[in-house]
């Protein structure tokens, strides 16, 4: 036989693309269109229906970047089409397919209930099916004219992220807008020839089954008269069945494809668009199941649906309804799907609290998975606590990104810091927006790393990103793809189904232990650091009020403990918290918004403690430690000036001067506590550092040297630093000014003043204190530069095998070698509160409270020491795609802390992001609880969820190793439980004889307590 294959396979493309696609929609009639430009912001439904319209034409350019305009729209079915399908189809003028990134529409009904959306791949809106003409069609059509923000790939800066520079012009022009008759025989072809042509090409040359599905491409193309497609569809189908009927092999993988429309909560569009995205796409999906029975979509993100709730109840009651009908699968558990590790312990467990909590409360669901499919990689902490909030599995397919290393594993068993482990799939067709074309369904069997013990994967279908969500045609391709020769086998199930019959087939799939590192996008850690700073700050306040609001409500009778109040600041923070906010990947505006939100949330907090702390009583200045440890350090007075003060963990003490072990002297450029020495050179680095107690020097070049990299990635500016911004840098070692600003017995400072580059200057106070070994550097920058990362380095004269940095509920560790790609790609990494270093017998730590990224390297010098660097990222300046990012002014501390241990990392960490408070209040009760235990350290004291007046304390095992201890609380105690991270109960908590809780934590354990009060304090 001769090869034919070009000419049939070009023949079958001309005609699909040029004949029988045009050829769906048989005949069309114009609609009537009027509009009306929305000024300013979205407005209701019921202002846009009573506005004054004007005729509008067809090819005409209408809305501006973020406008809203309203289309009045009418038409009537002509009696011709009886017994027809007829769709409306909308054209708003799409560019490319994706949905999510340009105009978008959503349809009303004339009395204000929205029908369904429009975008490229989602034109139609279902008018009558059949037809009995005459059918009279009014709509009213909101219409958004979003940017296009990826336009050329990201490739140049563009104002078009933020409404105030955006600008007016129209980006859009109007194509379409007509009733038309939808050729069902037509649109099935269409979608028969999709589907075989799809799998033809990635199928093996030598694979009979292509060859066969050439040759039946050939006959049917045969059988298509070209000068009347729609007569002759049906014949060109039954040419293509007996191919489109042969089973798929007994062995074929099987892909459980579940509907998804993965909602950015904001990313190149504002919070305000996201709420119009999700009444589109959910609009779609319950309409895509009135249609399809067998349709099921899985969607995350209780905010989501909050919103949904709030501003589109006849949305939500069909979301209701399909729930009921099991077709919408509530998943995922968390309030937004959150950056997997920047939030803070706590902010995770409230995350997956408050949204799992929302499924129950309006669904009667308790989720059972952590659906994460996009973050930047996932801390360690995560199998842990997914665990204690009920969950069974884990999902994401970021990973599938790595620059480097291929992961090994597509299910597998994840552990955690603890020892946790929960069952984990990426899914190898390596997209969480998949359409079943040929090229997904061929990756996801080539991909899948478990061939020979799993036969099973997870592809979660539809439009995504901007939202979507599937379509008709997705649902039909996996229909074809069900059970066909060639190819990969298409189940529609609910993620819960896929992962039982995965784990059931595969329960001793490979363990993979500690944090899922993605191998880009390092720059999240840094970007828009005051969004981050805002953030740090939040979690830290909010658990400040709750603490106080919690001594308040035990021991002020007419006091109120504000639960409405901190759930509604909580939801805020977690919003925030959302893998393209906190990670600074979005456009400007919702950085500005974002900024504005914190700056609410710290004067509502701010608001809220100081009425706790009020109710305790007047009675005269007193110090407030909402640390887990007790202190002993300066605290600034009303007036500024320092005081020396002790105050217990958790409680307070008055503000009356202790004595100080060893007074602060300031000779020169030299600070000297009695327990380190700090030299300030000439040009504003630190020449020395001496432990005094250890006596020893801990530096091993500048301390404190800035360094300004060229900072210009691959791609994905906001995203991304890449290896090489190591190879172009500028030491700032030109100090205008170093100067003594403070010289007390309590406290010595000094100021250096530097500017550099384009107008840039840097402020850093450097200082010690009386009692403490801790070295902070108070840093204000005026930041102008372009592309470009500043970053704080600490050379110190340690022989590290490894950093440990903080991370949620404990710390891991990582190598300083670089000796497998592994390693090596690891040359940025996230840290919280703190990240140390250490030889057998001495370390060091360094603190900040307010940034994340960082790296560690080590060098062998010529004196045969060994030099390991701790590098603090501080500031970057990428351009896209907020072309003004981090531009302004930035103020955070960050700290030098010699002779330090984990445990002194630990408890530094705390105080330096949770500084003493001093107000006026009575003799304050004791702490609410305190502990004993190396290592036994809490995290969270509240009161119960529930309104019960049960206490709720978490705590944890900080150091990583076992801990033995007691908790005694401040007030009568009844009974006590180990809950899980809702406050259910799991089991009794130990209580002694004297009524403390033992405690008895591995290393890394997260533990709940719910205190029931005796007596009276309920």
């Amino acid at each position: 036989m001769h090869d034919e294959r070009n000419r049939i396979e070009e023949r079958a493309e001309r005609l699909h693309t040029q004949r029988i696609q045009p050829a769906i929609y048989a005949a069309t009639v114009p609609l009537t269109v009027e509009a009306w430009q929305a000024p300013g912001e979205p407005v209701p439904f019921e202002e846009a229906a009573a506005a004054p319209y004007e005729p509008f034409t067809m090819d005409t350019p209408w809305g501006p970047p973020w406008g809203t305009t309203w289309f009045r729209m009418a038409g009537e079915v002509p009696a011709e089409w009886a017994g027809r399908r007829v769709e409306a189809v909308i054209d708003l003028g799409f560019t490319g397919d994706w949905p999510g990134n340009q105009a978008e529409a959503l349809v009303h009904l004339p009395d204000g209930r929205p029908l369904k959306a429009v975008n490229p791949l989602n034109q139609y809106v279902p008018v009558a099916n059949p037809a009995q003409g005459g059918e009279r069609v009014d709509y009213l059509v909101e219409a958004a004219s979003n940017p296009d923000i990826l336009a050329d790939d990201f490739a140049r800066p563009t104002p078009l992220g933020d409404i105030l520079t955006a600008g007016d012009k129209p980006l859009y022009t109007f194509r379409r807008a007509v009733l038309a008759v939808l050729d069902e025989e037509v649109w099935h072809l269409d979608l028969d020839l999709q589907v075989l042509r799809q799998l033809m090409v990635h199928l093996g040359e030598h694979e009979p089954r292509r060859h066969d599905i050439l040759h039946a491409l050939d006959r049917a193309m045969d059988a298509l008269d070209l000068d009347d497609v729609a007569g002759s569809a049906a014949a060109v189908r039954a040419v293509l069945a007996p191919v489109l009927a042969r089973p798929a092999h007994a062995s074929a993988h099987t892909v459980s494809g579940v509907g998804h429309a993965h909602i950015d909560s904001a990313w190149l569009w504002p919070i305000r668009e996201t709420k119009r995205k999700t009444s589109r796409t959910f609009s779609n999906v319950t309409a895509l199941a009135d249609e399809y029975d067998d349709f099921i979509f899985a969607c995350s993100q209780a905010q989501q649906y909050e919103w949904v709730r709030d501003n589109y109840p006849h949305v939500w009651a069909r979301i209701q309804e399909s729930v009921k009908k099991g077709q919408w699968a509530p998943v995922g558990g968390m309030w937004v799907e959150a950056d997997g590790n920047l939030p803070g312990g706590e902010a995770i467990a409230r995350q997956l609290v408050l949204g799992k909590r929302f499924f129950i409360e309006h669904f009667g669901i308790e989720t059972k998975g952590v659906w994460l499919p996009d973050s930047f990689g996932y801390t360690a902490a995560y199998p842990q606590l997914a665990k204690l909030a009920g969950n069974d599995w884990f999902l994401t397919q970021k990973i599938s990104w790595n620059q480097t290393n291929k992961f090994p594993h597509h299910t597998f068993w994840w552990e955690g810091i603890d020892g946790t482990r929960i069952f984990t799939h990426f899914p190898p067709i390596d997209t969480y927006n998949a359409r079943f074309n040929g090229v997904e369904m061929d990756r996801a069997v080539r991909n899948y790393s478990e061939k020979g013990a799993g036969t099973r994967s997870l592809a979660p279908f539809g439009w995504g990103d901007g939202g979507g969500g599937p379509t008709r045609e997705i649902m039909e391709r996996a229909r074809r793809l069900a059970d066909l020769e060639g190819s990969a086998k298409v189940v529609i199930e609910h993620p819960d189904s896929f992962f039982a019959k995965a784990r059931e087939e595969y329960p001793d799939a490979p363990v993979w232990v500690g944090e899922l590192y993605l191998e880009l996008h390092r720059a999240t850690y840094t970007s828009q650091a005051r969004t981050k700073q805002g953030n740090r700050r939040s979690e830290h306040r909010l658990r400040e009020a709750e603490l106080w609001a919690t001594t308040a409500a035990l021991h002020a009778p007419d006091y109120a403990y504000p639960h409405a109040e901190l759930e509604r600041l909580w939801k805020t923070v977690l919003l925030h918290q959302f893998h393209d906010i906190l990670p600074g990947s979005s456009i400007a505006w919702v950085h500005r918004e974002a900024e504005a939100e914190y700056a609410r949330v710290a004067q509502e907090v701010e608001e809220l403690t100081a009425q706790a702390v009020a109710a305790l009583g007047a009675g005269g200045p007193r110090v407030f430690n909402t640390s887990p440890f007790g202190r002993a350090e300066v605290v600034r007075t009303a007036d500024g000036a320092p005081a020396f003060v002790e105050v217990p963990a958790g409680g307070s003490a008055p503000l009356t001067a202790a004595e100080p072990p060893h007074p602060v002297q300031v000779t020169g450029h030299v600070l000297d506590n009695g327990l380190v020495r700090v030299e300030v050179a000439a040009d504003g680095t630190l020449s020395s550092v001496t432990d005094l107690r250890a006596n020893r020097e801990i530096l091993a070049g500048p301390g404190n040297l800035l360094r300004l990299h060229t900072d210009l990635p691959n791609c994905w500016d906001a995203w991304d630093i890449d290896k090489h911004y190591k190879n172009r840098f500028t030491d700032l070692l030109d100090a205008d000014a170093v100067t003594v600003v403070e010289d007390d017995p309590l406290a010595g400072a000094i100021r250096v003043t530097r500017s550099f580059g384009k107008g840039s200057t840097i402020t850093q106070t450097i200082s010690v204190r009386a009692g403490s070994s801790r070295i902070d550097f108070e840093t204000d920058i005026d930041w102008h530069e372009v592309e470009k990362i500043l970053k704080a380095g600490f050379p110190v004269d340690i022989r590290a095998a490894h950093s440990s940095a903080e991370i949620q509920f404990g710390h891991v560790q990582r190598p300083t070698h670089t000796n497998t790609t592994w390693e090596a790609a690891r040359f940025e990494v996230p840290g919280h509160r703190w990240v140390h270093i250490g030889e057998p017998g001495y370390g060091v730590a360094v603190i900040n409270d307010s940034t994340y990224g960082h790296d560690v390297s080590r060098t062998v010098r010529e004196d045969g020491g060994t030099t390991t660097t701790v590098g603090l990222s501080l500031v970057r300046a990428p351009r896209i795609p907020d072309p003004e990012a981090d531009q302004g002014r930035h103020r955070f501390t960050y700290s030098l802390l010699p002779g330090a241990s984990i445990d002194d990392a630990v408890a530094e960490g705390y105080a330096l992001n949770l500084p003493l408070r001093v107000a006026d209040a009575a003799g304050a009760p004791e702490p609410v609880v305190s502990v004993s235990g190396e290592g036994v350290t809490v995290e969270a004291v509240k009161l119960a969820d529930d309104g019960s007046g049960d206490v709720v304390v978490r705590l944890y095992e900080s150091r990583g190793g076992r801990a033995t201890g007691a908790l005694r609380t401040g007030f009568p105690l009844a009974g006590a439980q180990v809950t899980d991270l809702l406050e259910r109960p799991l089991e009794p908590a130990d209580t002694d004889e004297q009524g403390a809780v033992s405690l008895t934590l591995r290393p890394f354990q997260v533990l709940t307590l719910r205190l029931e009060r005796a007596g009276d304090g309920r």
